[in-house]
C-alpha cells in the first residue's frame, strides 16, 4: 500500500508540473505565437500605451520563456513581485496571478466565491452518488421491470434537459410559484436555515443531471459484472444474494463511478458556471462568466488554475480509494 502510494503521490507532482506548464502555454505562449498582444489583454483594451508597456514589464513578457515560466511557477507557492513603470506591486502566495484593471490580487477574490462553488459541488454529489447509484444498481437487479424502465426514461431526461431550463423551472415552480423553497442565496454566516433552503434547488437542479448518467453508467457496470464468472462461483457457493451483490459486485461496480466522480467533482469545483448564474450563487463560475464579459485575463487564468489543480488532486484521492475499494489495484 505504501508503494502504491508514493507512485500515485509522485505521479501527482509530475503531473502539477505538466499542469502549471500547460496554462502558462495557453495564456502566455500561444496567444503570443498568434500575433496577441498579451500585455494588453491584461490590462484592457482601452488602455493607454504607457499602461500596456508597464504591464508588458511587470509580467516580463519580454524576458525569455523559460524565465516566464519560472516566474509563473514560482509566484504559484512563494509569491511574485511585478516591477514596472516605476510602480511595484507586490502578490502574495499563493499567487494565481494579478488583475491589473482591478488591482487586485485573484487568489483573495477566489477564495471569498470559493465556498460557495465548494457548498454547492459537493451537496449535489452527495445527491447524485446517493440516488444515482442507487437507481442503476436496482434497475440491474430488475432489468426489464416497470422500475427500470421509469428510471431509465427519467435519467434519459435528466442527461437531455439542459441545467437552465430545469433550474428556471424549478425556481418558477417551487420558489416563486408554490414559495416552498427560498430562491436567493443567503451566506451560511448569516442564517443556515436560509443558506440551506437557498442552496436546495442548485443542489437537486445540479444532481438531476448528474444522477441521470451515474444511474445509467451504473445499471450498465452492473449488469456487466454480474455476468462475471466469480459471481456465478459465489452464488454457486451459497452464498446469499445481498452477500454476493454488496461484497462482491458492488466493489468492481464502484470502479467506474469513482472514476467518473473525481472527474466531475474537481470539474466542479472549478465552478458550475450554467448552475450558478441561473440561481445567482456569487461562486467561481458567475465570477469566471463576468471575468470573460469584461475580458479580464487574470481572472480566467486563476480559475483555469483551480479548475486543473482541483481535477488532479480528486483523481488522486480517486487513485487511493481504488486501493482500499479493490485491494489488486495496489499492485498496478
Amino acid at each position: 500500500m505504501l508503494a502504491y502510494l508514493i507512485r500515485r503521490l509522485f505521479a501527482a507532482a509530475v503531473m502539477l508540473v505538466v499542469v502549471v506548464l500547460a496554462v502558462f502555454c495557453i495564456f502566455f505562449v500561444f496567444p503570443k505565437w498568434a500575433g496577441v498582444d498579451i500585455a494588453s489583454s491584461f490590462v484592457g483594451k482601452q488602455a493607454d500605451p504607457a499602461a500596456v508597456e508597464a504591464v508588458r514589464a511587470k509580467l516580463g513578457l519580454d524576458d525569455p520563456v523559460y524565465s516566464q515560466v519560472w516566474e509563473f511557477f514560482k509566484g504559484i507557492f512563494v509569491g511574485r513581485t511585478y516591477v514596472g513603470g516605476g510602480d511595484v506591486t507586490h502578490c502574495a502566495a499563493p499567487c494565481f496571478g494579478y488583475s491589473f484593471r482591478t488591482e487586485q490580487a485573484v487568489w483573495p477574490v477566489l477564495t471569498d466565491r470559493f465556498p460557495v462553488t465548494l457548498g454547492l459541488a459537493l451537496g449535489a454529489a452527495v445527491l447524485w452518488l446517493v440516488f444515482g447509484v442507487a437507481a442503476g444498481v436496482l434497475s440491474a437487479l430488475k432489468r426489464g421491470s416497470l422500475w427500470d424502465r421509469g428510471a431509465m426514461v427519467v435519467a434519459l431526461a435528466g442527461v437531455s434537459l439542459p441545467i437552465y431550463f430545469t433550474g428556471l423551472l424549478s425556481l418558477a415552480i417551487f420558489a416563486y410559484g408554490l414559495g416552498w423553497i427560498n430562491g436567493q442565496y443567503v451566506p451560511v454566516g448569516d442564517s443556515f436555515s436560509g443558506w440551506l433552503g437557498g442552496m436546495l434547488l442548485p443542489w437537486i437542479t445540479l444532481a438531476f443531471l448528474y444522477a441521470a448518467m451515474y444511474a445509467r453508467i451504473t445499471r450498465a457496470t452492473m449488469l456487466e459484472v454480474l455476468g462475471e464468472d466469480y459471481i456465478r462461483t459465489a452464488r454457486a457457493k451459497g452464498l446469499k444474494e445481498q452477500v454476493v451483490i454488496r461484497k462482491h459486485a458492488m466493489r468492481s461496480t464502484l470502479t467506474p463511478i469513482l472514476t467518473m466522480l473525481g472527474m466531475d467533482l474537481g470539474a466542479l469545483i472549478g465552478g458550475a458556471i450554467l448552475t450558478e448564474t441561473t440561481f445567482s450563487l456569487p461562486g467561481l463560475g458567475q465570477k469566471v462568466l463576468d471575468a470573460i464579459k469584461n475580458q479580464d485575463l487574470p481572472f480566467i487564468l486563476g480559475v483555469t488554475l483551480i479548475t486543473s489543480l482541483a481535477v488532479l488532486i480528486a483523481n488522486l484521492v480517486v487513485d487511493i480509494l481504488y486501493a482500499v475499494i479493490d485491494p489488486r489495484v495496489r499492485l498496478a
